[in-house]
């Protein structure tokens, strides 16, 4: 699968030794996993259980990235993008899988906003920052927006009901807002009309 979508680049194992070597110098670093392409839920097991088996070694890891895969502006353009479920349950499963790792970060310009926002409430802790000049997911056909501001990110943190943290890059706290600024009353309102948005008939 790998030969067939990345043929250049290095192997699955070449890529944990460079963590390997990373974290016994004392670095810490983030892993990915491109998904939503032709790949198997096989694969994508496999590469989880890998990088658990890696930070179960080392200790090193500090956050998984799953990144959607995207179709439009590469040689795959005739496969379908993932769907919001297809993201969340990856998400929930890595977060599962991967109960070493400290973070699991919901990219929302992989994701879009929404999608995201939704996310903190399967598993992910992080949504990522304001992200001012992104072009891979650009080049890629993402409809999420260029960037966002400060302020609507600590709005989509809060109405997830989740607390928004402001950190550096090694996961150190830089200032934490207050968990909501919704009285209880409104967040339950929004919370009924999402569900009655959200129902389906099985």
């Amino acid at each position: 699968m790998r030969q067939r979508i990345s043929h250049d680049k290095a192997t699955g194992d070449d890529y944990l030794e460079v963590h390997r070597v990373a974290h016994r110098l004392g670095m810490r670093t983030n892993a990915t996993m491109l998904y939503g392409h032709i790949e198997t839920f096989e694969h994508r097991v496999d590469h989880l259980m890998r990088l658990r088996g890696l930070q179960d070694e080392t200790r090193g890891l500090q956050a998984f990235i799953p990144l959607a895969f995207h179709p439009d502006g590469n040689g795959m353009k005739n496969l379908p993008a993932p769907t919001a479920i297809d993201d969340l349950r990856t998400l929930a499963v890595s977060r599962l899988v991967l109960d070493n790792v400290p973070h699991i970060k919901a990219y929302w310009v992989s994701l879009t906003p929404d999608v995201a926002q939704i996310a903190l409430r399967f598993g992910a802790d992080d949504i990522d920052g304001t992200i001012v000049h992104e072009t891979i997911y650009k080049a890629a056909g993402t409809r999420s927006p260029s960037g966002l501001s400060y302020d609507e990110l600590v709005r989509l943190i809060r109405e997830a009901g989740r607390m928004p943290i402001e950190r550096d890059t090694f996961y150190n706290v830089v200032r934490e807002h207050a968990a909501s600024a919704m009285p209880e009353a409104a967040l339950k309102v929004k919370e009924r009309k999402a569900q009655k948005h959200l129902s389906v008939v099985s």
